[in-house]
């Protein structure tokens, strides 16, 4: 086997026992799950715009004209036409390292074990973290967009709020409002099929009771809501609204509407030589939650 020439300060066996567990640590790594963050669940991910982009654009079209009842040999016909814009989100890299010491790959080596998965891990862990937030948040010091907070969706207060101390009517009527305000305000063409929750007002949804029925108001909810099929839950709408207010988010889950843009998902590079230790450098590429169609989703805060 040809030695890598950054492993030569080590004997041919530990360097052989390197080289081999490095590559088998990485392959791991990048299985590892972290279920508990869900930008990737609540979001449709969209990796075609490639690693070499450095922003995302889409363009958007209208459609005018209005057609009337005419004449015989008419010569005023209405004219129908298209109107574009065009839209410009930025991209970003991301980038975490993580790597061992001389000294730990020899100890390994004489116990005969693999090198520990904790700090490939620890990487990809803290690489998730940040595609979350972002993708949640967006990140207002590069221009990068997010999913709970973003300018051009529809913004309101809960008809009622209080979610602790409500009637399972009012919080009812608090679920069933932005959904019917969105197909209203858009004539039915966007009609939402996801409502997620904060954690603390999930909680009440779910296990809350409505009296004198063996239902809680979440099933309740579920089963007469004709267009909500899925009701979530997410720490990042803790505190997400206006004055620091818990917000519910309403929208419709499709790629057409909203996606997280990720360029480059999360990649390894060779390993570097730096004194007696060796590093991994990580990177990815992101370009924040890009809403085609805001009226397709809805912020309701004060839960």
């Amino acid at each position: 086997m040809l030695i890598p020439r950054q492993f030569m300060n080590l004997d041919a066996g530990e360097s052989i026992f390197f080289a081999r567990e490095l590559e088998h640590i990485l392959a791991r790594q990048h299985d590892i799950q972290y279920p508990e963050l869900r930008a990737r669940l609540f979001i449709p991910v969209n990796s075609e715009a490639g690693p070499g982009a450095e922003s995302i654009t889409y363009y958007q079209f209208d459609k005018v004209g209005i057609a009337k009842i005419i004449a015989d040999y008419a010569q005023d016909l209405p004219r129908a036409d298209v109107f574009g814009q065009k839209f410009t989100s930025p991209v970003e890299s991301l980038g975490i390292s993580f790597g061992y010491s001389v000294q730990e790959i020899r100890s390994s080596a004489m116990a005969n074990r693999s090198l520990p998965l904790m700090k490939a891990d620890a990487a990809r862990r803290a690489h998730e973290q940040l595609v979350d937030e972002i993708g949640a948040l967006g990140d207002a010091t590069t221009g990068l967009t997010g999913f709970v907070n973003n300018a051009n969706v529809p913004v309101g207060a809960a008809l009622n709020g209080g979610w602790a101390t409500a009637t399972a009517d009012q919080i009812i009527e608090d679920m069933n409002e932005p959904v019917t305000a969105m197909i209203a305000a858009t004539n039915s063409t966007e009609t939402p099929d996801s409502i997620i929750l904060p954690v603390d007002a999930f909680t009440i949804v779910s296990q809350r009771r409505i009296p004198d029925a063996d239902t809680t108001i979440l099933q309740f909810f579920l089963r007469n809501n004709p267009w909500i099929r899925n009701v979530d839950h997410w720490y990042r709408l803790t505190g997400a609204g206006v004055a620091s207010a818990d917000r519910m988010v309403t929208y419709r889950r499709d790629p057409s509407k909203m996606e997280l843009h990720i360029p480059q998902e999360f990649e390894t590079f060779p390993v570097q030589e730096r004194g007696l230790n060796f590093e991994v450098p990580t990177h990815s590429r992101i370009g924040g939650t890009v809403f085609y169609k805001p009226f397709a989703a809805n912020y309701r805060d004060g839960l």
